[in-house]
Parts: structure tokens; C-alpha cells; sequence
């Protein structure tokens, strides 16, 4: 039996499946090769139900062990750090990598998803465009360059990076061709494939489950 264990929801609507962010902890431990398990919260009243392990009311949450994480930025970088395949050994690397990670969170998608609400919201030219273009050119510098975004190969970083970048409306924002080829390498690993694959099994099944 696993000691990680991955929490979600038990159940969302066809919108969001594929983005609810326990991807990100599946993607990491696939690629990792860590085992784990999965376990739910009710969606019904998920505001309120879990508390205790996520104050803000939100999912994915992580326990290893005795461990109990929530974020799932924090929980990437914990699953990373057990693992080489993630989190390069070398330090100039290892620090690269968690910067890059941070920077997905903190200067992307700090951006990226208040921008998409806004133009889920009926306001597709908001004000928010202007910093949106400025991040996702800045990007697109950076991977015009490189194929990965540390030690010339996949790790945690891209792994953060990929899923921020992956949103449809992110991607079919203005033509940034070195970030389009960037995030089909990532969501063509098997890794990915799976963790995506199992997410939307589980929500599918879930919906047999509501109409029973």
C-alpha cells in the first residue's frame, strides 16, 4: 500500500476535468514512478467539508505518510524532491528548477487564470491583456532557446510550466510557436497521458455513481 495519497474531488462537472489540479500531483508521481492512491472529498459541499485539511476549501491536498500538504505547487515540489527523475542532484540545477517552478505560479499563472476568468466572465478584451501578452511573450523568449527549462531535460519545473501553459484559451492566445511545440512535448509524455487519462476516468465514473 502507498503512503501517498492524492485528494480530490469525488466529483466535478465536464468543464473543468482534465484541469482540476490533482493532475499536477498524478503527473509528478507517474513520472516519478511513486505509487499512490487516490481518495475523495464530496464536490456537493466541498466549500466547508474539508477544512481541516485544505483551510481555503480547495483541492488536490497530499499526505505522505504523517506528511499532510496542501497547494498543489507545494505538494509538485515535495513528490519532486523524492525523486532525481523530478528535482535534478546537482544545486546550481536543483535551485534553477524550483525557481522555474515558482515562477510558473507566480508569474504566469498569477496572470493567466485571473485573465481567463475575466473572459469566461463575458470580458474576452479585459484589462488584464496587456499583462497577459507581456508574460506569455517573455516565455516564449525563454523557450525559443531551450527545448526543457533546466539541465536539458524534463524536471518538475516543466512539469509546473506545461500545465499553466496547456489551458485552451492560454494557448490559442496570439502566435507563440516555441510555447505551443514546448507544451505538446510535455502533454505527449506518457506520464502525462496517464495521469489525464486516470482523472477523467474517475470523474466518468463518478458520474455513473450521481445518476444511479
Amino acid at each position: 500500500m502507498s503512503d501517498v495519497t492524492i485528494w480530490t474531488l469525488d466529483w466535478v462537472p465536464e468543464g473543468p476535468r482534465g484541469f482540476v489540479r490533482d493532475l499536477r500531483l498524478r503527473w509528478a508521481c507517474e513520472e516519478a514512478g511513486i505509487s499512490y492512491a487516490v481518495r475523495t472529498v464530496a464536490f456537493d459541499d466541498r466549500a466547508t467539508n474539508h477544512l481541516d485539511q485544505q483551510p481555503f476549501g480547495q483541492v488536490p491536498f497530499l499526505q505522505d505518510g504523517d506528511i499532510e500538504i496542501f497547494e498543489s505547487g507545494a505538494g509538485v515540489l515535495h513528490l519532486a524532491e523524492k525523486s532525481e527523475t523530478l528535482m535534478p542532484r546537482d544545486a546550481e540545477d536543483r535551485a534553477n528548477t524550483r525557481q522555474w517552478m515558482f515562477a510558473a505560479l507566480n508569474s504566469i499563472e498569477i496572470v493567466s487564470v485571473p485573465w481567463w476568468f475575466l473572459r469566461m466572465s463575458g470580458r474576452k478584451d479585459n484589462e488584464l491583456c496587456g499583462w497577459v501578452d507581456s508574460r506569455l511573450n517573455q516565455i516564449e523568449d525563454v523557450l525559443s532557446t531551450r527545448e526543457w527549462l533546466v539541465a536539458d531535460r524534463f524536471t518538475a519545473a516543466d512539469l509546473l510550466m506545461a500545465d499553466v501553459l496547456r489551458v485552451a484559451d492560454v494557448r490559442a492566445h496570439g502566435n507563440r510557436p516555441a510555447t505551443e511545440a514546448y507544451v505538446a512535448r510535455a502533454i505527449a509524455r506518457p506520464a502525462f497521458r496517464k495521469a489525464e487519462a486516470d482523472q477523467l476516468a474517475h470523474f466518468a465514473a463518478a458520474d455513473a455513481e450521481r445518476t444511479a
